[in-house]
């Protein structure tokens, strides 16, 4: 995580804002009233998906049984019925 003044943001805005949507790269600014932490939109999307995703009741359990289940032991596509 690159750390930056608002200052130093406000001057080099293009390339910090290019840095995180090219490499997810998360830049911290700082100001005299607080912090904000910059991070792409691809990331935002998968952070706001995987909140709403455990806040579903149960669903936390059901995805960490679903890692620890064996490829072997799930369904293959000629077994779906759609």
């Amino acid at each position: 995580m690159t750390t930056t003044t608002i200052t130093n943001f406000r001057k080099n805005v293009y390339s910090m804002v290019e840095n995180t949507v090219r490499f997810n790269e998360h830049v911290n600014i700082t100001t005299k009233d607080g912090n904000a932490v910059m991070i792409s939109e691809e990331e935002y999307l998968g952070l706001m998906e995987t909140i709403y995703l455990t806040s579903i009741p149960g669903m936390k359990e059901k995805l960490a049984e679903g890692l620890q289940t064996p490829l072997d032991d799930t369904l293959s596509e000629e077994e779906v019925e759609w």
